[in-house]
């Protein structure tokens, strides 16, 4: 996609064409590691604020940064959404017992599908009129869902009181679904997957992999642990603030597999673990919903 160029669909446009078919704001819809904004990039987004398009960031550093951008939102002839940034007080993290029950993915590395899986899962216990909102704790998903706490941008001593800012004591519904980040396994990012992992205070957890994966995420040196050892991590992590946690079920991105190689791994793994086993995007979560039911 050239600078001057945003993607709708599979189509892509100009600026202005972007504009004409109604398109209110420009999203800066990837994160790069440190979630900075390039500089070839500055000059096509000031370009879109003087068409009038708001700016909503995903991004560690802030759109406000930008002077030219931030002028125009001074004039209120734009609006800026730095989504990643929450700007209201966090206390530390307490762990004290909170009501409501309360699901966490967690995954051998980060971008194994911890997101979609808890909006897939989100859906289907809607489904089955179970009340489920999805928490949001990276931008993506406050992208999605329009409210959240980016976790990743959260002083470390508050990763913890973050999540229980997002996902308080409750009795109106019966499920908070709260989207993972990272994994404890990964060297970058480990520190927010514990963080998740005690604030949530989880009863069920959900574990994410993608099979075929040969090593951790841009660190070919490190290699992805095994399905058990990350049960037993997570486990062990999340039984500081909950000590009855326990999995709920295993979701795969089988991409890479045949269909049926994909089904026949997803039952093989059901009778190892016993645990309902699914690919969310090929097979649905409703097994996983079926199980939540239950618990």
């Amino acid at each position: 996609m050239s600078e001057d160029t945003v993607s709708l669909g599979l189509t892509e446009l100009t600026l202005e064409q972007a504009k004409q078919q109604g398109a209110k704001t420009l999203v800066l819809g990837t994160a790069n590691a440190g979630g900075f904004i390039p500089r070839n990039w500055v000059e096509t987004l000031i370009t879109a604020a003087n068409l009038g398009f708001d700016i909503a960031s995903g991004m560690h550093q802030r759109l406000t940064d930008i002077p030219e951008l931030a002028q125009l939102a001074d004039k209120n002839i734009i609006q800026l959404f730095d989504v990643r940034h929450y700007d209201e007080h966090l206390a530390v993290g307490n762990g004290r017992k909170r009501s409501g029950k309360r699901l966490l993915t967690v995954g051998t590395d980060c971008s194994v599908g911890k997101m979609f899986s808890a909006l897939a899962i989100e859906q289907a216990l809607k489904q089955l009129n179970i009340d489920a909102r999805f928490k949001a704790t990276g931008q993506t998903g406050i992208l999605i869902d329009g409210q959240g706490i980016s976790v990743d941008a959260v002083v470390a001593d508050f990763i913890s009181g973050a999540v229980e800012t997002l996902s308080p004591t409750f009795d109106d519904h019966e499920w908070d679904i709260i989207e993972g980040q990272g994994s404890l396994f990964n060297p970058s990012y480990a520190g927010v997957s514990l963080g998740l992992l005690h604030g949530a205070q989880p009863d069920a957890l959900i574990l994410c992999h993608e099979v075929g994966r040969q090593h951790i995420r841009h660190l070919p040196h490190a290699p992805l642990p095994t399905i058990e050892q990350t049960m037993d991590a997570n486990l062990l992590a999340a039984r500081v603030t909950n000590p009855k946690v326990q999995f709920a079920g295993i979701c795969l991105n089988t991409s890479l597999l045949e269909e049926s190689e994909a089904k026949a791994l997803c039952q093989q793994w059901s009778e190892q673990f016993d645990l309902p086993v699914t690919d969310p995007v090929r097979f649905g979560v409703d097994s996983i919903a079926n199980k939540l039911k239950t618990l």
